[in-house]
C-alpha cells in the first residue's frame, strides 16, 4: 500500500482529546494488541476484505482502496464488515505536502488532506495521518535546510489547525508522522507541536524508525522508544511497524528493512504499546511484497508471544 471534498462537519485541552476520541474506540483486553498491514486480495467487497485481514491475524486495517467520503453505502458496509470481525480502521493516509513551497499546490494539498480527514471521520478510523511535508520544491518528503526552522514549525501548526477546524472531528483524529529531517523529528518536538496546535482532535502517530536519525538514538533505541511512549503515550492513536539497519559505507546511512532483520528493539516497542490507554494499532508498511509482509508479521507475532503479549482478542 502506498504512502502516499469537505463533506463532514480544537497542555490540558490536548490531554482531553484521547478521552473524547477514544470513546469511539474498542478498548482491547489486557495485554492484547492490534496488528495490521496491507492485504493482497483483489476485491471491493467489504466482507471479503474484512475476512482477509482476520485470515492473516490482523485486527487493524488501512482504509480500503477506493472508499470515498461521498459513498455512504460503501462506508456503512465497510464499518459493518470490519466491526463484525473486530477489525478497526487504523489509518486513512493523506500523504500530501502541507507545506509545498508553491502556494497554489499547498492550497490544493490542504484541501485534499481535509477531505481525507473527513473520510476518516465518516469511517470512525483511529486517525488520518500525514507528514508535515517539506519546503523541498522537487520531492515532497525530501530534506531541506529550512525543514527544522521556526517558519516550518509555524506553517505546520497553521496547516494542522486549518484541516482540523474544517472537519471538526469527534470520531477520529488528525496526526502528523515524525520524520528524520523535518518537524517533528523527535519526541520533544511532538510535545511542542501538540501544545502549539492546541486541538482536541490532534493525535500522535508513532513511527519509531523515523525517530532513529542519529547513531546515539539508534544505539539506544530501546530507551528512545520508552521515552517516546512515556511522554506521548496518552495521545498515541496508531503506529507503524518496520525495521532499520546500517547501510554500507562510513557515513551514517540508515536503510529500512523487514522487521526482525534490523536493530529496532521490538520487545520494548510492544511492551510500550501494551501500556497505552487504548489499543493503538501497529501497522506494517513499506515492504515490497506479500512474502516480506508475512516474514515481518510472523516476526512481530513471535516477539509478542515471547514477552507474554498477544494480537488475538
Amino acid at each position: 500500500m502506498s504512502r502516499r471534498t469537505l463533506i463532514v462537519g480544537g497542555g490540558a485541552a490536548a490531554a482531553l482529546a484521547l478521552t473524547r476520541t477514544a470513546g469511539a474506540f474498542a478498548t482491547a483486553p489486557a495485554k492484547s494488541l492490534r496488528l495490521g498491514g496491507p492485504i493482497f486480495v483483489q476485491s471491493d467487497d467489504p466482507e471479503i476484505l474484512a475476512q482477509a485481514h482476520r485470515d492473516l491475524g490482523y485486527r487493524a486495517a488501512y482504509v480500503p482502496n477506493g472508499v470515498s467520503v461521498n459513498d455512504s453505502a460503501r462506508i456503512a458496509a465497510t464499518i459493518k464488515a470490519m466491526a463484525a470481525r473486530d477489525v478497526v480502521i487504523a489509518e486513512v493516509g493523506a500523504w500530501r505536502n502541507l507545506l509545498d513551497p508553491n502556494p497554489v499546490t499547498r492550497k490544493e494539498n490542504v484541501a485534499y488532506v481535509t477531505g481525507r480527514l473527513a473520510l476518516a471521520e465518516a469511517l470512525g478510523a483511529r486517525t488520518c495521518v500525514d507528514i508535515a511535508g517539506s519546503f523541498n520544491p522537487t520531492v515532497w518528503f525530501a530534506a531541506h535546510p529550512d525543514n527544522l526552522s521556526q517558519a516550518f514549525f509555524d506553517a505546520t501548526v497553521e496547516a494542522a489547525r486549518t484541516v482540523i477546524d474544517a472537519v471538526k472531528p469527534t470520531r477520529t483524529t488528525f496526526s502528523i508522522e515524525m520524520m528524520p529531517w523535518s518537524w517533528p523529528s523527535g519526541t520533544d518536538d511532538y510535545l511542542k507541536l501538540i501544545r502549539a496546535i492546541d486541538r482536541k482532535a490532534f493525535g500522535v502517530h508513532v513511527d519509531v524508525c523515523n525517530l532513529m536519525n542519529a547513531p546515539s538514538r539508534i544505539y539506544s533505541n530501546g530507551a528512545v522508544i520508552e521515552d517516546c511512549f512515556r511522554k506521548l503515550g496518552r495521545w498515541v492513536v496508531s503506529c507503524h511497524a518496520k525495521d532499520i539497519n546500517w547501510g554500507p559505507g562510513y557515513q551514517v546511512n540508515v536503510q529500512e528493512v523487514i522487521p526482525g532483520r534490523g536493530v529496532i528493539d521490538y520487545k520494548t516497542y510492544l511492551r510500550e504499546l501494551a501500556k497505552l490507554p487504548i489499543d493503538a494499532p501497529l501497522m506494517l508498511e513499506h515492504l515490497r511484497n506479500a512474502e516480506e509482509y508475512t516474514e515481518g508479521r510472523q516476526y512481530i507475532q513471535g516477539v509478542a508471544k515471547a514477552v507474554g503479549l498477544s494480537f488475538e482478542a
